[in-house]
C-alpha cells in the first residue's frame, strides 16, 4: 500500500524540517560543543559537591529530604512538559541533557558564583539593608537567565536539526528551568538547616522546602521558557524567521517579571499592598505569556504533523477529520470525539485517534519509510476504526 508521489514528498519535506522521529545524540566528539557542554557539567559538579560537602555529615537528614521531595517535585512537571509536546519535538534525551545543564551548570558553576559577587558589591555600593531588599532582584534575573541562555545556545549547536521553532525553544528552555529550579530549591532546603545552630534541621527543611514548592508552580521553569523562546525568535532559526521585536520584548518581559517577583520584600516596604499584588500578577502574567508562546509556536508543530499524515488520508486510511483532529487544539479534538453521537461511539473515536498517533509516531521514527512497523500500525488504525 504506496500513497501517490505528490502526497510523500510533502510528508519527506515535513520530515526533513521538523525533526520528528529524528534522535538526539549528545556524545559528539567532533563537535566543540560537546566539549564544552561536558566541561561545563564537570565544573558544575565539583562545583555542587564542594557546596554540599558540610551538609553531607552535618545535615544528611535535610539533604535526604531535599532530594526526595523535590525529585518527587519534578515528576509533575515533566510530564506536563511531555505531554504539551504532543508530537514529541523534544526528545527526551534533549529534555533530560536541558535538565542537567540548567541543574548542575546553570545554578552551581555560574549563577551561584555571579550573584554572590554581584549582591556583595551592591551591599558594599549602596549598604546592607539595599542589598537585602533590592540586589536579588537587579541580579538574579540577568545572570540566571543568561546562565540557563548559554545552555540553549549550546543545545542549538548539538541538536541544530531538532531546535527548529519557537515552540522548541519554550519547551527546552523550560526544562532548563525546571532543572535550575529543582536544584536551587535543594539548596534552599538545606541551607535552612543551618538555621537555629542546626536543632531539629529536618523541620526547618521542611518548612522551607515546602514554602519552595508552591511558590514553585511558576517559577525558573516559566521564566526560562518565555526568555529561551525569544531567543530563538531573536536569533531566528531555519523554520523560524527572525523576529527582533518579539524576541526582544519576550526575553525583557521573562526578566522583569523575575525581577518583581525577587523585588517582594522592597515593594511590601514601599507599600504592604504591593506585596500580595506582585505575588497574583506575577503568576498570572507569566502563564498568560507561556500559553501565548505555545498557541502561536505550535502552529508550526501542527502543520507539519498534516503533512506527515497526508499521505494516509490518500491511502484512506484515515479522513482529513482525522488528520485535523490528530493536528488540532484540544477544542479541535474534543469537538471531533462530540461529533460522534453516543459514549460508545466518543470511545471509538478516541481510540481512533490514538492508534493515529501511534502510527504518525512509527513513520517518523522510521524516517518516512514503508517498513514493517508502519504497516503494522496502519494496520491497527484499520483495525481500530472497524471495531
Amino acid at each position: 500500500m504506496s500513497a501517490p508521489i505528490g502526497a510523500t514528498s510533502g510528508r519527506s519535506a515535513a520530515l526533513e524540517q521538523s525533526g520528528f522521529g529524528r534522535k538526539f545524540r549528545l556524545v559528539q566528539t567532533h563537535n566543540m560543543a560537546f566539549w564544552v557542554y561536558v566541561l561545563l557539567v564537570v565544573i558544575g559538579l565539583l562545583a555542587m559537591f564542594q557546596q554540599l560537602q558540610s551538609s553531607l555529615v552535618a545535615f544528611e537528614g535535610s539533604l535526604a529530604f531535599s532530594v526526595v521531595l523535590f525529585a518527587a517535585y519534578t515528576v509533575p512537571f515533566w510530564l506536563f512538559l511531555r505531554h504539551i509536546d504532543r508530537f514529541d519535538s523534544v526528545p527526551e534525551k534533549l529534555a533530560g541533557a536541558a535538565f542537567l545543564y540548567g541543574g548542575v551548570v546553570s545554578t552551581f558553576a555560574m549563577a551561584t558564583y555571579a550573584n554572590n559577587a554581584a549582591i556583595s558589591l551592591w551591599g558594599k555600593v549602596n549598604g546592607q539593608q539595599f542589598a537585602a531588599d533590592w540586589a536579588a532582584a537587579f541580579t538574579a534575573p540577568i545572570t540566571e537567565e543568561l546562565a540557563n541562555a548559554s545552555g540553549m545556545v549550546l543545545l542549538v549547536l548539538l541538536a541544530p536539526r531538532l531546535i527548529r521553532t519557537a515552540f522548541d525553544g519554550l519547551i527546552v528552555g523550560a526544562f532548563l528551568g525546571l532543572g535550575f529550579q529543582v536544584f536551587e530549591d535543594i539548596i534552599y532546603g538545606v541551607n535552612s538547616a543551618f538555621g537555629n545552630f542546626g536543632v531539629d534541621s529536618v523541620a526547618s527543611t521542611y518548612t522551607t522546602s515546602v514554602m519552595r514548592v508552591v511558590v514553585g508552580l511558576t517559577s525558573h521553569w516559566t521564566y526560562s521558557a518565555i526568555f529561551c523562546a525569544g531567543l530563538i525568535y531573536l536569533i531566528g532559526r531555519p523554520d523560524e524567521p527572525r523576529r527582533v521585536g518579539r524576541g526582544l520584548f519576550l526575553m525583557v518581559a521573562a526578566m522583569a517579571l523575575h525581577g518583581l517577583w525577587d523585588a517582594t520584600g522592597g515593594l511590601a516596604g514601599i507599600n504592604p499592598i504591593l506585596f500580595p499584588l506582585v505575588y497574583i500578577l506575577v503568576p498570572l502574567s507569566l502563564i498568560a505569556l507561556f500559553v501565548w508562546i505555545y498557541k502561536t509556536s505550535v502552529v508550526t508543530e501542527r502543520r507539519w504533523m498534516r503533512e506527515l499524515m497526508e499521505p494516509e488520508v490518500a491511502l484512506g486510511v484515515l479522513t482529513q477529520a482525522d488528520v485535523d483532529a490528530l493536528a488540532g487544539s484540544r477544542k479541535v479534538r474534543k469537538a471531533y470525539v462530540k461529533a460522534h453521537e453516543g459514549h460508545k461511539s466518543h470511545v471509538h473515536a478516541k481510540n481512533v485517534l490514538h492508534a493515529a498517533g501511534d502510527l504518525a509516531t512509527q513513520i517518523a521514527r522510521d524516517g518516512g519509510v514503508e517498513t514493517d512497523r508502519v504497516r503494522f500500525a496502519r494496520a491497527e488504525v484499520l483495525r481500530v476504526r472497524s471495531a
